[in-house]
């Protein structure tokens, strides 16, 4: 199973597509590794660029909508193979969230109201993540910068937990067939 958690990447934008993700012209690639270089290379955001700010990052967070736009599961391999297998935002598009749990990787929705609130207080510094899931299928993202933390709440419904817990759906398949 991956382990999930690690340094953040704040992304304070609304529906950063799969397009800005991974771009199109590199779907062609024959690995999953192969799209590692080209992870969010086309994101227009102030002061963001990929070069500097991905490396050690295995955690992003943003704001609605990710993964909007095409649907491929590009998208979530070229975060895979950069080791981010967490990314936490209001809402994400349905396909582009599937495929994260189908690549055994967490998209965690988390209110608005939540979301802002570790903008308010996190964004700028560097944080740390922490995801931990319970038995009981509840769960916490904690964040921590120096000698500041909160955490916030969510719930993985059983299939998710099942897919996460199976390193993804051919996992799942394997074990369940």
């Amino acid at each position: 199973m991956k382990q999930f958690g690690g340094n953040v990447l704040f992304l304070d934008r609304n529906d950063i597509n799969t397009d800005e993700i991974i771009p199109a012209k590199y779907l062609t690639e024959n690995t999953k590794q192969a799209l590692a270089p080209y992870l969010l290379e086309d994101l227009k955001l102030d002061g963001f660029n990929p070069k500097r700010d991905i490396a050690g990052k295995k955690v992003i967070i943003t704001r609605e909508n990710f993964g909007c736009g095409s649907s491929r599961e590009h998208a979530p391999w070229a975060l895979e193979t950069n080791g981010i297998y967490a990314v936490i935002a209001v809402n994400f598009a349905r396909i582009f969230r599937q495929n994260m749990f189908n690549c055994g990787m967490l998209a965690i929705e988390l209110d608005k109201k939540s979301i802002d609130d570790m903008f308010r207080t996190f964004a700028g510094k560097e944080t740390e993540c922490k995801i931990v899931q319970n038995d009981d299928g509840s769960a916490k993202v904690k964040l921590i910068a120096g000698s500041l933390s909160k955490s916030y709440q969510f719930v993985l419904n059983e299939f998710e937990k099942a897919l996460i817990e199976n390193d993804g759906w051919i996992g799942y398949a394997d074990k369940k067939y």
